[in-house]
C-alpha cells in the first residue's frame, strides 16, 4: 500500500526552505542594481558625448558665419561653445577658425573637451578590469567642421 505524505512531513519540508528566497534576493539585488545604474551612467555618458559634439559643431558654425578678424571669429566660436554648456572647453591649439585671408576649400574645425564624472560605481568596476585608473573621470571629445565663407 502506498502511503501519502502526512501534513507533518509537508510542513517539515517547507521549514527547511525557510529564508532561501531572502538569500537568493540578497545575491541577485546587487547585480540588478549595478545593471540599472550602469544603464543610467552610460546614458549620461552618451548625452555628454552628444552635447560635446553639438557644442563643437555650433562653435565651428559661429566661426564660419561671423564676419570679422581671426580673433573675433575665435571669440565668437568659443562664446558659442560656452553658450551650449559652460563646462565644455575648446582646444584652441588644434582648432582652426577661418582666419583671413581665406583660401579655397578651407574649413573651420573646433575641437571640444568635457570631463565626465561617474555617479555610480560603474567607473570603479571598469577600473578594476583595466579600463583606465580606479574610478577616474573620462575626457569626452567632440569635433565640429564647417566650410568657411568668404
Amino acid at each position: 500500500m502506498i502511503r501519502s505524505k502526512s501534513r507533518r512531513d509537508v510542513r517539515a519540508g517547507r521549514r527547511c526552505d525557510r529564508g532561501a528566497s531572502a538569500v537568493e534576493f540578497a545575491l541577485v539585488l546587487p547585480m540588478l542594481l549595478l545593471l540599472v545604474f550602469g544603464i543610467i551612467d552610460f546614458g549620461r555618458l552618451l548625452n555628454a558625448q552628444i552635447k560635446t559634439t553639438e557644442a563643437a559643431r555650433e562653435g565651428a558654425r559661429a566661426a564660419t558665419v561671423f564676419a570679422g578678424t581671426g580673433a573675433q571669429r575665435r571669440s565668437a566660436a568659443v562664446g558659442r561653445v560656452q553658450a551650449v554648456d559652460s563646462a565644455i572647453g575648446v582646444d584652441q591649439a588644434s582648432s582652426t577658425f577661418c582666419d583671413p585671408p581665406l583660401t579655397a576649400n578651407e574649413d573651420a574645425t573646433v575641437h571640444t573637451t568635457y570631463t565626465f564624472d561617474w555617479i555610480t560605481p560603474v567607473g570603479d568596476l571598469a577600473g578594476m578590469f583595466g579600463a583606465g585608473s580606479w574610478g577616474a573621470s573620462i575626457t569626452v571629445k567632440g569635433k565640429g567642421v564647417m566650410p568657411c565663407r568668404a
